[in-house]
């Protein structure tokens, strides 16, 4: 497998993100989302795009990880791994030495073990309040 990246279409993200039985925004919405999206990478294997996730972010303090979705068969066989790695060396790349950054994201309740095994923490922590949302 390997990971491409700043190359996901709209309808690319659309087959991918529906994959996993998430109810998909419009074309349009997607189109724009992309526009403003800071890097994407997806995952193939072979010509088979098997997952994607999206980065936006400040480029200087906080990057927020968006639209993690592995196809369902490709799901634990290191897409998501590669796709992370891929994400986290985009952000060493992109800050000067001796920063410290922030990423972020809101995780479905299945996806909890993948992201406590690459280092996250739930909120919330024993030093910071619970992570929170509000869709408009």
């Amino acid at each position: 497998m390997i990971v491409k990246r700043d190359i996901l279409t709209p309808e690319l993200f659309l087959e991918l993100y529906t994959s996993v039985g998430w109810e998909p925004p419009c074309v349009e919405q997607v189109r724009t989302a992309l526009e403003h999206t800071l890097s994407a990478f997806v995952a193939y294997d072979n010509d088979l795009p098997v997952g994607m996730v999206r980065l936006i972010g400040d480029g200087g303090m906080s990057y927020y990880l968006k639209d993690f979705a592995v196809i369902p068969a490709y799901q634990g066989k290191g897409a998501g791994t590669l796709l992370m790695n891929a994400m986290e060396a985009f952000i060493q790349d992109s800050i000067a030495p001796g920063w410290a950054v922030s990423l972020e994201l809101i995780s479905t309740k299945e996806a909890v073990p993948f992201y406590l095994g690459k280092g996250f923490e739930e909120c919330p922590c024993d030093w910071d309040g619970p992570g929170m949302f509000k869709m408009i």
